[in-house]
């Protein structure tokens, strides 16, 4: 008579089967049709526990629930784990199949959309203050008026806050948070980061309450000079804006320094540039950092000093293009953008 089979053995051998069951199958329909058979109340494991009561032995049966809770361990991850990789194969035959080609074809010799007229005027700027030695830095849109204002030598009373219309975006703390009236809060946060020294440019979008006229728009362009070193003068910024002037419209122009004020630099002056039929058009500011912007920005006035430039890029373009109405660079009117190649 042969002797039965150990209750262990039974269940190492339904385990068995049960793997290789699981590693024939090939798709996610297929382990959904095999799991009842494999784990389900009329599964072979199953029934291997309703006949546990049968084993006399506790020590017996004790190893054999052991056996029987690592069995069922062992399949369910057997098949979680056959239905992870038949899923993953099935999506990627699915992308696969229902993947779109989306490549653009041009035709030899045409082109397809071309840059803005402010995008080529930040680029050229932004290639010859490279050019000059100065590095390009950036900061964000939407400031807070610490930055915006008072690290800017414009505390909360000050009269020179009547300069800028002001944007402001609605916080806990009502005129904490603006949209940035100028590139100057960057200035800031430079000095607050790099080292010195500091020779950089800062180009960007900035926004004020303005009405749209033919020279103004509520969105507009800044680029912002900062330079930062040791025994650095006034001289020095009258001779990198003549630098610039050259470099940029060529050496027929020249440039001129006139006295003016902003809180930020002391003492501060306008710039003008002088076309090569002898007219001149002003262009922007410009002045010697003020002590209190540089403390503002982590440095000390006795041992640095610097200068600082701005002026808005819209109007450059306007300039150079010969432009009227500096609306009509942004009506996105195609008859006007195609006049100017990038």
């Amino acid at each position: 008579m042969t002797s039965p089979v150990p209750f262990v053995e039974q269940i190492a051998a339904v385990v068995d089967a049960s793997l290789k069951t699981i590693a024939a199958l090939t798709s996610s329909e297929e382990v959904a049709q095999a799991t009842p058979g494999l784990v389900g109340k009329k599964s072979a494991l199953s029934q291997l526990k309703s006949s546990m009561g049968s084993i006399a032995d506790s020590e017996e049966r004790k190893s054999a629930g052991q056996a029987l809770h690592a069995a069922q361990t062992s399949v369910d991850a057997a098949l979680a784990a056959k239905k992870s990789e038949c899923e993953a194969t099935e999506m990627a035959a699915q992308l696969l199949r229902e993947q779109i080609d989306i490549t653009e074809h041009l035709v030899a010799g045409t082109t397809r959309g071309r840059l803005h007229l402010v995008t080529q005027a930040t680029q050229r700027l932004e290639d010859v203050f490279i050019g000059l030695g100065f590095q390009v830095a950036e900061g964000p849109e939407v400031e807070s008026d610490f930055y915006n204002f008072e690290a800017l030598n414009m505390p909360k009373s000050h009269p020179a806050r009547s300069m800028w219309d002001t944007l402001f975006v609605e916080s806990e703390e009502p005129g904490s948070v603006v949209l940035r009236t100028h590139t100057s809060p960057v200035q800031i946060r430079v000095m607050q980061n790099w080292p010195p020294p500091i020779y950089a440019i800062m180009p960007g979008r900035v926004f004020r309450r303005d009405t749209p006229d033919a020279t103004h728009m509520p969105v507009f362009h800044q680029i912002e000079g900062l330079v930062i070193d040791r025994n650095i003068t006034f001289k020095d910024l009258a001779g990198t804006i003549e630098a610039f002037t050259k470099a940029f419209f060529g050496d027929d122009f020249t440039s001129r320094l006139r006295p003016s004020y902003f809180p930020f630099t002391e003492p501060s002056a306008e710039f003008d540039i002088r076309r090569a039929n002898g007219s001149w058009i002003e262009l922007g500011g410009c002045g010697m950092v003020h002590p209190d912007v540089l403390r503002a920005g982590g440095l000390d006035p006795e041992e640095w000093s610097g200068f600082a430039f701005g002026f808005g890029i819209d109007r450059m373009a306007k300039e150079r293009h010969n432009v009227e109405d500096i609306r009509e660079m942004y009506t996105n009117d195609l008859r006007f953008l195609r006049q100017f190649s990038s």
